[in-house]
């Protein structure tokens, strides 16, 4: 089994920075990608930012150049890091791991952003 915690989520202002983290425990042997993944209420999840275990980062349109993904492969932990936020990023934050072939999640973690 593997087990993601994440923390960081909070209010924060239009313009503003925020950081998460999530880290990996449990049967983590071979991890093939991390990600963020968002999701609204009404709307679907959709994919954030992810990284591969050989470092190969994509992010979605609407974040790119304001937020970065990174991984700490010692701590087994996938980094966020939001910048310029804007409200339209108000959503639950959920940690993705992929270990071929599952995926697992992380219990989410909510960020809003005021205007």
């Amino acid at each position: 089994q593997v087990q993601l915690v994440e923390s960081g989520g909070g209010l924060v202002q239009a313009g503003g920075s925020l950081r998460l983290s999530c880290t990996a425990s449990g049967s983590i042997f071979t991890i093939n990608a991390m990600g963020w993944y968002r999701q609204a209420p009404g709307k679907q999840r959709e994919l954030v930012a992810r990284i591969t275990s050989g470092g190969t980062t994509n992010y979605a349109d609407s974040v790119k150049g304001r937020f970065t993904i990174s991984r700490d492969h010692a701590k087994n932990t996938v980094y966020l890091q939001m910048n310029s936020l804007k409200p339209e990023d108000t959503s639950v934050y959920y940690c993705s791991l992929t270990r071929t072939p599952s995926t697992y999640w992380g219990q989410g973690t909510q960020v809003t952003v005021s205007s």
